[in-house]
C-alpha cells in the first residue's frame, strides 16, 4: 500500500497562530521515516498552498465567517489532491493544520466513492453554521458543511451539494458542544457519542456498534478524521482548544486498532497540532508520534491480511 502524505499548513479556521506549523513539526520529527519503518511506500506530496491573508483582512470576504474565501480556495485544492490520491490507489493521510481542512478531505473522498461514511473523533462536534457559531471560526463547521448544512460556499466545495449523508456520520468523544450543535444533532438524529455516552455504555460497545452499522450498509469508503483534542487536555497541551475528561492514550490507540482493524478506512485526517502551545518537553508532539506509529502498525497488519501475506 502506498501512503500519500498531504500537509495543510493552515490556521485560518481556528484563527490562532501556530496551527499552521503542525505539518512541518511532524516532518521535522520524521513522520515519513516512521511510516516507512512500518513497511509502507510513502510519497510526501508536500503542502497545499494557502493564500496569504492578513489578520486585518480576516472578515474581507464575510462579515462573520473568518477567512472564508481563502479557506474555500485551499479546500478545493485539497479535495482534488485527496481524490487524485485515491484514484492512484493510495491511502491519503492529511496532516494539519486546523480542522477546517475536513471539508476538503471529505469532498475529495466523497467524489471518489459512491457512498462514504465519516468517523469524526473530536472533543467538538464541528457542526456549527454561520447562524450558530459563537466565534465565526470555520474549523467549527466542516462536518456540518459536508452534510450540506451551512453557507453555500462551504457546502459546495469541489462539487455542489452533500458529501456525506447525516446517517453515515459518527461523532465520537464530543464533550464541548455549542447549543446550536446540540439542536442540529437532535434535529437530524445524528450518531453523536459524547464522552458521557462512552463512559456509560463503554468504548468498545460503541465502536462495535459503529463497525456493525458500516459493515451492514452500502458504504464503500470511510474517512476517519482525528482531532488531537479528542485526547484529554493533559496529554495534548499543544492544541488550540484542549478539553478535559478526554480519551487517554490507550483509548486513543484502541479507537484506531478497532476502526483500522475493521479494514474499511480509506483516508484519514490528523489535525490541530499547534507546536507553539506545547510544553517544554514537547509532550503533544511525542504523543502524536506515538499514535501515528500505532496507526500505521495496525494498518500494516490489516494490509497483510488484505493481500494475504
Amino acid at each position: 500500500m502506498k501512503i500519500d502524505l498531504i500537509g495543510v499548513p493552515v490556521n485560518y479556521g481556528c484563527d490562532r497562530y501556530g496551527a499552521q506549523f503542525g505539518p512541518s513539526i511532524l516532518r521535522k520529527n520524521k513522520i515519513v521515516e516512521l511510516i516507512k519503518n512500518e513497511g509502507f511506500n510513502v510519497f510526501d506530496k508536500g503542502d497545499i498552498s494557502i493564500p496569504i491573508v492578513s489578520v486585518e483582512d480576516k472578515y474581507s470576504s464575510h462579515t462573520k465567517l473568518k477567512y472564508l474565501n481563502p479557506i474555500v480556495h485551499y479546500n478545493n485544492r485539497l479535495a482534488y489532491e485527496v481524490n487524485s490520491s485515491l484514484d492512484d490507489g493510495a491511502f491519503p493521510l492529511v496532516i494539519g493544520g486546523d480542522h477546517s481542512l475536513g471539508m476538503g478531505s471529505i469532498a475529495g473522498a466523497s467524489n471518489y466513492f459512491d457512498e462514504i461514511a465519516v468517523i469524526w473523533i473530536d472533543a467538538h462536534g464541528d457542526i456549527n453554521t454561520v447562524d450558530t457559531s459563537p466565534s465565526g471560526n470555520i474549523h467549527g463547521m466542516p462536518l456540518a458543511a459536508s452534510m450540506n448544512i451551512g453557507h453555500s460556499l462551504l457546502t459546495n466545495i469541489y462539487y455542489n451539494g452533500q458529501k456525506v449523508k447525516p446517517e453515515n456520520v459518527y461523532i465520537i468523544g464530543a464533550r464541548d458542544l455549542d447549543p446550536g450543535e446540540i439542536k442540529l444533532a437532535r434535529d437530524i438524529n445524528l450518531n453523536l457519542y459524547t464522552m458521557d455516552d462512552i463512559r456509560k455504555f463503554g468504548l468498545n460497545n460503541i465502536i462495535e456498534t459503529i463497525i456493525n452499522n458500516i459493515n451492514n450498509s452500502n458504504i464503500d469508503g470511510v474517512h476517519l478524521s482525528f482531532d488531537i483534542d479528542a485526547l484529554d487536555k493533559r496529554l495534548v497541551p499543544g492544541t488550540g482548544t484542549p478539553v478535559e475528561n478526554g480519551f487517554n492514550l490507550d483509548e486513543g490507540k484502541e479507537l484506531f486498532s478497532k476502526f483500522i482493524g475493521a479494514g474499511f478506512i480509506t483516508s484519514m485526517d490528523f489535525v490541530e497540532l499547534n507546536p507553539l502551545l506545547d510544553d517544554v518537553d514537547n509532550k503533544t508532539v511525542k504523543n502524536c508520534l506515538e499514535l501515528l506509529k500505532h496507526i500505521f502498525s495496525v494498518l500494516k497488519t490489516q494490509n497483510k491480511l488484505t493481500i494475504g501475506i
